[in-house]
């Protein structure tokens, strides 16, 4: 390792400082089935708040489904689910967690700007008292990269764009935990770097614990400081690696030996799940 390299890991911000943070997912025996099909069985991980977690493994092996346990959208047919010390329910209602699709899902005859707006009004309707960032709606887009966009719609975005609208609309209650289940996949690859990059730098910024989840060797590398490798039928931990790369990461990064020799280690756990 490089004396370089030593130093970009020595300068993590403090939010990195993992030793130091609480849980913010703890799963415990945790097995989801749909009807006689088991989709994931005993997982049991934890995961720090303020870590970057990716999350791979082949088709069918319950990637997108362990975002959705996490998320309250699918109960646990066995063991134990908590986000930050409470139920999945209990996060759900105090709007502990955020979740980005693969699509970006706004409201088409919304500006970009009504869109990150409107789980606030959501909650203003609702009477609910809810986080707030500490950026409003329009700092938000400036920090995802899209100032001077703020009034157009989202037909007049491209798929980038509207990923990065649906990335601050996620943030705009200040998530502790932010879930994204492959919001890049649908994106070419020069748009797909740029918003790597981007998540990058934000999840730097804000220090929200991310779990995203990807087809892509090494997008998981690049993002992440764990990767989390599923294996299918049922989907069960195959193992958990950890990437020792800069905390400040370029494109040209993917160039290096040291990349290339975490894509490949993961490339043979993949063709042993």
């Amino acid at each position: 390792m490089s004396v370089q390299h030593l130093a970009d890991v020595a300068d993590m911000r403090p939010h990195q400082d993992l030793a130091s943070r609480s849980v913010a997912a703890c799963l415990s025996g945790a097995s989801v089935k749909f009807g006689r099909f088991t989709a994931l069985e005993n997982i049991s991980l934890e995961i720090g708040e303020g870590e970057f977690w990716t999350i791979l493994g082949p088709s069918g092996c319950g990637k997108s489904t362990m975002l959705r346990l996490v998320s309250d959208l699918v109960p646990a047919a066995k063991g134990n689910v908590e986000i930050l010390g409470k139920t999945t329910e209990a996060a759900r209602l105090a709007r502990e967690f955020a979740f980005v699709f693969q699509d970006a899902t706004l409201l088409p005859w919304r500006s970009a700007l009504q869109n990150v707006e409107l789980p606030l009004e959501i909650g203003r309707k609702r009477g609910a008292k809810i986080p707030r960032s500490d950026k409003d709606p329009r700092e938000l887009l400036d920090l995802v990269g899209l100032k001077g966009r703020e009034d157009a719609l989202p037909h007049e975005l491209s798929g980038g764009m509207r990923q990065r609208v649906a990335i601050a609309r996620a943030l705009v209650c200040k998530p502790r935990l932010l879930l994204m289940d492959e919001p890049f996949g649908a994106l070419d690859e020069m748009t797909r770097d740029h918003l790597n990059l981007q998540l990058r730098d934000i999840w730097q910024e804000t220090g929200v614990t991310i779990l995203f989840v990807t087809h892509s060797i090494p997008e998981a590398v690049f993002l992440g400081q764990k990767v989390l490798m599923l294996r299918a039928n049922p989907g069960r931990v195959k193992d958990v690696i950890n990437v020792d790369l800069p905390a400040k990461r370029e494109i040209a990064l993917r160039e290096t030996p040291e990349f290339n020799r975490y894509c490949g280690r993961l490339r043979q756990l993949l063709e042993e799940c």
